[in-house]
């Protein structure tokens, strides 16, 4: 899973299909991400003294990541990521769709550096 915090993303199946948004969590175990405005439920508080109030609260809800695209930055289209290697020997995420760079994932390795 090649996601990160703030990267712009689609959802393309179940109930938000079509929304976007930014991701604000990402649970690599479980294979989730929280997309900011999709999957929102109520959660009902009690009151406490850290909520006086009480009440209902408004939440996003983790779906699967599978279930999410990212947004190409360049056409604006859901794409499929992908990595490769810099001729410096760094490693990117890049979109498939149009090849631009999605930014830096691994420092400069000599080994993988061209000749």
């Amino acid at each position: 899973m090649y996601f990160r915090i703030d990267d712009e993303v689609q959802v393309i199946s179940g109930a938000g299909k079509l929304a976007r948004g930014k991701i604000l969590k990402i649970d690599r175990k479980n294979n989730k991400v929280v997309v900011e405005g999709v999957a929102k439920v109520w959660k009902h508080v009690r009151r406490s003294q850290k909520n006086p109030q009480g009440g209902r609260l408004e939440k996003e809800m983790p779906i699967s990541a599978s279930n999410v695209m990212i947004v190409d930055p360049t056409t604006g289209k859901p794409t499929k990521i992908g990595v490769r290697f810099l001729e410096d020997g760094s490693k990117e995420r890049y979109a498939k769709a149009s090849g631009a760079s999605l930014g830096k994932i691994a420092p400069v390795r000599e080994r993988h550096a061209s000749k």
